[in-house]
């Protein structure tokens, strides 16, 4: 009997859900039979703007060869995002690890509540790190799935998006902030505009940390009540996901061989050489040790705890095999992004729209279409970073000549580029891999949670950009 068509049905007759819970119902069945695959997302986005550059006039030649160019101009990008799973899963899967999550997935005790619990945890870790955020609001969904029975497994899922769809670029992961912030990551052109931006007057202005907080509680509420309740939920049974913790006994060793492979001395060993390096690297930071925490950094991290964590180098490569499914979609998904990529910077298409973006910027409308154009490039280019670079020279430069505060103009990029990630499913990839979900089960809990954010990033963007004091760039 298909499972799925009760569940139909009570959405269908539904009359005890809330005006939002109703909307976010709708948005979801809307995702589910219309939302297309991560990968036709990607490819249709080359697609668009392949044509897109035709139209400009482009040459079909120099599009082609410029996206093919780049096509693999992303697999370092592609490695580390790879590891980010990896190195969030082997830690998350510990011991010690997997007993924190089981405590904090204890704490609700209804559907609503954990939903709104687990949006919480996603943003507030987010600002630390997306990584943090991403792999661990994944693994307590599981969690939480297990425990309560009725929890409506998409609407939970969506709720560990929000770290990365709401606010991820307001805090420490922004990766313009911290390059704006280091002189040395500053490109010389762009250092000739700009100058440093230091984390004072970025990340840590009062007006920014306002933003972030008002849409932590504003993606909070929305998830709250837009969650369905246990008459209309989809759990992860009708979803045919088993989220029964994994539990793992140590094979007996049978092999004399095998006697390195249950023992940690390598553990011990490597682990303490990796630390030393570490701590050197944050020790050594000239711009201090916030500012070593790079993606890189982070992810050695991940792979020295979770080697030390596991003891025993059979308990962590068997964890490493059990989450290599989960980076199937980011392996074959990002060289196509990567060609989006090449053909809007390689082929003057970007020098297009800086040209537009001078033409019509005035110093009431700079602050909205800074983020209106943010947002916009976000869906072909969702890198926080390298979009970053793209933009930076003109939109400083505009900013300059409207007197409108640079730090506050890398807070609104900061806040808008984080917008198309709610419904690009780019980023879901290492969540999606560890729900086993597909995008179009959570995206539409994500255009909801889109139509709130959105006008308040917009106003908020606006109105400090009228108050704060324009400073001269530090050289």
């Amino acid at each position: 009997m298909n499972q799925e068509q009760p569940q139909q049905s009570k959405q269908a007759t539904s009359v005890s859900e809330g005006k939002l819970a109703q909307f976010g119902l709708k948005l979801a069945v809307w995702s589910e039979r219309w939302f297309p695959d991560p990968l036709v997302f990607a490819l249709a986005g080359v697609v668009v703007v392949f044509l897109f550059g035709l139209l400009l006039g482009i040459s079909p030649s120099t599009l082609a060869v410029q996206g093919g160019k780049n096509f693999w101009a992303l697999v370092p990008f592609t490695m580390q995002m790879v590891m980010v799973i990896i190195g969030g899963y082997v830690v998350a899967t510990t011991p010690v690890v997997s007993r924190l999550i089981r405590i904090l997935a204890a704490i609700p005790k209804t559907g609503r509540g954990a939903v709104a619990f687990i949006a919480l945890f996603s943003m507030l870790t987010s600002f630390l790190s997306w990584g943090l955020s991403l792999i661990f609001s994944g693994l307590l969904c599981r969690e939480m799935a297990h425990r309560i029975k009725t929890l409506d497994y998409r609407a939970a899922g969506a709720a560990g998006y929000l770290g990365l769809g709401a606010v991820w670029a307001l805090g420490l992961s922004s990766s313009a902030a911290m390059m704006m912030a280091t002189k040395s990551a500053i490109p010389a052109s762009l250092f000739a505009i700009a100058g440093v931006i230091p984390l004072r007057q970025t990340i840590f202005l009062w007006q920014g940390i306002f933003m972030a907080l008002s849409l932590v509680v504003a993606s909070t509420i929305v998830a709250y009540f837009s969650c369905p309740s246990a008459a209309n939920s989809k759990t992860a049974g009708q979803f045919g996901i088993d989220c029964e913790p994994e539990t793992h006994t140590m094979e007996p060793r049978t092999k004399p061989g095998e006697w390195l492979e249950y023992s940690p001395l390598l553990t011990l060993i490597v682990v303490g050489i990796l630390g030393w390096y570490i701590v050197d690297v944050f020790r050594s930071s000239p711009q201090g040790a916030l500012a070593a925490l790079d993606l890189n950094t982070y992810n050695l991290i991940f792979i020295a705890v979770g080697l030390l964590l596991h003891w025993r180098p059979r308990n962590f490569i068997r964890a490493v095999a059990d989450c290599i499914p989960a980076t199937g979609g980011v392996l074959i998904q990002f060289p196509f992004y990567a060609a989006i990529f090449g053909m809007i910077v390689g082929t003057g298409m970007s020098d297009w729209l800086a040209g537009v973006f001078a033409r019509f910027t005035t110093p009431g409308t700079y602050p909205l279409l800074v983020a209106l154009y943010s947002a916009m490039i976000g869906m072909f280019v969702p890198s926080g970073g390298s979009k970053w670079v793209i933009e930076a020279p003109y939109v400083l430069e505009a900013a300059k000549v409207h007197h409108v505060h640079l730090g506050w103009v890398v807070q609104i990029y900061n806040a808008a580029e984080a917008l198309p990630n709610l419904i690009n499913p780019f980023w879901m990839l290492p969540l999606l891999g560890i729900l086993r979900l597909k995008a179009r089960d959570i995206v539409g809990f994500g255009v909801l949670q889109l139509m709130v954010n959105a006008p308040l990033v917009f106003f908020f963007s606006w109105l400090f950009a009228r108050y704060i004091p324009y400073l001269a760039p530090m050289q």
